[in-house]
C-alpha cells in the first residue's frame, strides 16, 4: 500500500508542477499584457494549480505517515537533524511544501477579492510563484527521479 501511494505521489508531482508553472507563466503574461479581461481559462487554470497542489499535499499527508522513516522521530529529534536525508524528508519536504500550498490558497482567496484585471494576475503571478519556489526548492530529486 505505501509503494502504491508514494509513486501516485510522486506521479501526480508532475501534473501539480505542471498546472501551477502554467498558470504561473500565464499570470505573468496576463499582467505584462496588461490584458483588460480575466478570462475563464485564466481562472480554471489558477483553480486547476490551486486542486492539484492540494491533492498532491493530501497524498504527501498520507505517503508521510504510512513511510517506515516516520519512526526515526521515536529515536529523538538529534537523530533525524544530524541526518541530512532523514532531515529533509521528515522535516524541511513537508514544511516548505505545506508552506507552499498556503501561498495558493492565499493567492486564490486574493484573486477573487480583486477588482482589476491587472491585480488579479499580480496575485496569481506573486502568490503561485512564491509557491512554486518553495516547490521546486524542496523536492527531493534523488529519489524522485528513481521512486
Amino acid at each position: 500500500m505505501y509503494q502504491v501511494i508514494k509513486q501516485l505521489h510522486s506521479l501526480t508531482a508532475y501534473i501539480a508542477l505542471a498546472v501551477l508553472i502554467a498558470a504561473v507563466i500565464n499570470a505573468l503574461i496576463g499582467y505584462a499584457k496588461k490584458k483588460q479581461y480575466f478570462q475563464v481559462k485564466d481562472l480554471r487554470l489558477s483553480l486547476f494549480a490551486l486542486v492539484f497542489s492540494h491533492i498532491q499535499l493530501l497524498l504527501g499527508f498520507v505517503v508521510y505517515f504510512l513511510s517506515p522513516r516516520i519512526e526515526m522521530w521515536g529515536e529523538g529529534a538529534k537523530v533525524v537533524m544530524k541526518n541530512a536525508e532523514l532531515r529533509q524528508l521528515l522535516l524541511e519536504h513537508p514544511v516548505m511544501n505545506i508552506i507552499a500550498i498556503i501561498l495558493i490558497t492565499i493567492g486564490w482567496s486574493k484573486l477573487k477579492k480583486q477588482k482589476e484585471v491587472r491585480s488579479m494576475f499580480a496575485k496569481i503571478a506573486l502568490f503561485y510563484g512564491l509557491a512554486l519556489i518553495c516547490l521546486l526548492s524542496m523536492i527531493p530529486y534523488r529519489l524522485w527521479w528513481f521512486s
